[in-house]
């Protein structure tokens, strides 16, 4: 079965760089706030190790109003020590994230490829850096 996919929508955990903060951690969480399992698709750790969240195709729980035709792609960090946003992806996650956001792009060429913050109503600094501009090689 062929999936519409409209956007790629890169995420921050929004945890400091510091903070060890696991995928089952990340589960957890979104459980807490009443989602069936993770809300993203895919899940990025500090190393560079990707999980798999829900399905692609599946509704997800990432940001309201954009949860069908999407792939969530959420990193580990992006708050600095003071817990403000910044920029804390290591150089495993900058090439994970890399490496899916190519993938995608060849996947779902169509797809629009843009950060949290990007979408309309959105007031956040997730992610923490900009993705329209990282990404406009694309």
């Amino acid at each position: 079965m062929k999936h519409i996919i409209k956007r790629i929508v890169i995420h921050c955990s929004a945890t400091t760089a510091s903070q060890n903060y696991t995928f089952e951690q990340l589960e957890k969480d979104h459980r807490l706030r009443g989602f069936r399992e993770c809300g993203y698709n895919y899940y990025i750790r500090k190393d560079g190790t990707v999980f798999e969240g829900r399905e692609i195709g599946a509704e997800l729980a990432h940001a309201a109003g954009y949860n069908r035709n999407a792939i969530a792609i959420c990193f580990e960090g992006g708050l600095n020590e003071s817990r403000k946003a910044e920029d804390t992806r290591t150089k495993e996650q900058k090439e994970a994230l890399k490496i899916m956001v190519d993938f995608f792009h060849l996947l779902f060429p169509g797809a629009e490829i843009v950060g949290h913050r990007d979408l309309p109503n959105v007031n956040k600094d997730c992610p923490c850096f900009n993705a329209n501009e990282e990404y406009k090689y694309i």
